[in-house]
């Protein structure tokens, strides 16, 4: 297929069928990068509301810059991946201080920057610079898959290699950023992983996929590894109007969230040997007055399933702090503090408990 054929109807496809999303309305690269990062892993319509925020909060990178990451990760609280957040804020740092608040213009000075990799860095470089430079996604790895007839797993060294240099011989030299909007909007709206529209299709008569009935094989992915499994049993307690909370460090998940005194177990326990253990993590002047226990919450992360239950405990005032990390907030301070998407569903569905 000749490869300015290929553009063009991609192309011509997209301007007609296109939606309208504001971060195609400009080729301003610091919104152009805040989308991007955001739709990583994540769907449109949930990004798009996030993207919104972050725009209207931090209008320019040198806002973002100077924001803390509390209040950073905050705004980004719910769409996970959070060290996309950290990098998101360590990159504005960068730009500011050492680019004077502009982005390099380059697909490989965009590489430099912190939480920038190659799909990122090819869409700014062509969509803000129109750099002739592919950007491939997942929905570009489906579309050329399925058209070329490319066999090899989307997710080996070899077959992203191939696929990133037929993407980069396909490119529109003149119209990149054309070229690169309509190859993934195809993939995302068009050539679906599911009952994509081949009746429809400009390339029906010459896609590998449709004229061997390999849309369900194609593109080929290898297994991934089997997700950890995790016991979380979280320690609510309650004094007075305030819950105990602690910021989450080190390198496990959700770093620099918060969430509640935590005992990690490698298979399910029952509550009794819990409050055993309580008082090693809160104190050996416990003074209980009452302990609930709530419903098993099922939480999947990439390669980890989280099964957690919140052993509700109500103290008396006078219990203090043992730990420096541990510290009692206010129901109204909870609401400001960045939290885990698993800690806002229990806060969510226990009200009566914190109100």
């Amino acid at each position: 297929m000749d490869n300015r054929y290929f553009s063009d109807k991609v192309v011509e496809w997209y301007k007609k069928n296109k939606r309208d999303l504001p971060w195609r309305e400009t080729n301003d690269p610091y919104k152009v990068w805040l989308s991007e990062i955001i739709l990583q892993q994540t769907r449109v319509n949930q990004g798009l509301p996030y993207y919104l925020r972050f725009t209207e909060r931090f209008p320019t990178v040198q806002a973002l810059a100077s924001a803390s990451e509390q209040e950073v990760l905050r705004l980004w609280q719910g769409l996970g991946y959070y060290t996309r957040a950290r990098n998101l804020h360590k990159c504005a740092k960068v730009v500011v201080s050492e680019y004077n608040g502009e982005f390099p213009n380059t697909f490989k000075a965009l590489l430099q920057l912190p939480g920038i990799g190659e799909y990122t860095a090819a869409a700014i470089a062509s969509f803000s610079f129109r750099e002739a430079v592919a950007v491939v996604d997942g929905n570009v790895f489906r579309v050329l898959s399925r058209i070329f007839g490319i066999k090899n797993e989307i997710n080996s060294i070899e077959g992203k290699k191939i696929f990133t240099k037929l993407a980069n011989e396909l490119v529109s030299k003149e119209t990149p950023d054309f070229h690169n909007q309509a190859l993934m909007e195809f993939g995302a709206l068009h050539c679906l992983p599911k009952n994509p529209s081949c009746e429809l299709c400009y390339f029906r008569p010459t896609c590998f996929a449709a004229q061997h009935n390999l849309q369900a094989v194609l593109p080929a992915k290898a297994k991934g590894k089997a997700a950890r499994e995790r016991y979380f049993y979280y320690l609510v307690v309650r004094k007075g109007k305030s819950l105990l909370m602690t910021k989450r460090d080190g390198k496990d998940i959700w770093q620099g969230l918060y969430d509640f005194p935590l005992i990690e177990k490698k298979k399910a326990v029952k509550t009794e040997q819990l409050l055993m253990e309580a008082t090693s993590v809160l104190g050996e002047n416990l003074s209980i007055r009452e302990v609930e226990v709530s419903q098993a919450y099922k939480h999947i992360l990439t390669h980890q399933i989280i099964h957690a239950k919140f052993i509700l405990i109500d103290v008396g005032k006078s219990m203090r702090e043992r730990d420096k990390k541990l510290k009692f907030y206010t129901f109204d301070k909870i609401y400001d503090l960045p939290k885990p998407v698993l800690i806002m569903r229990f806060l969510s569905d226990h009200k009566n408990f914190y109100s």
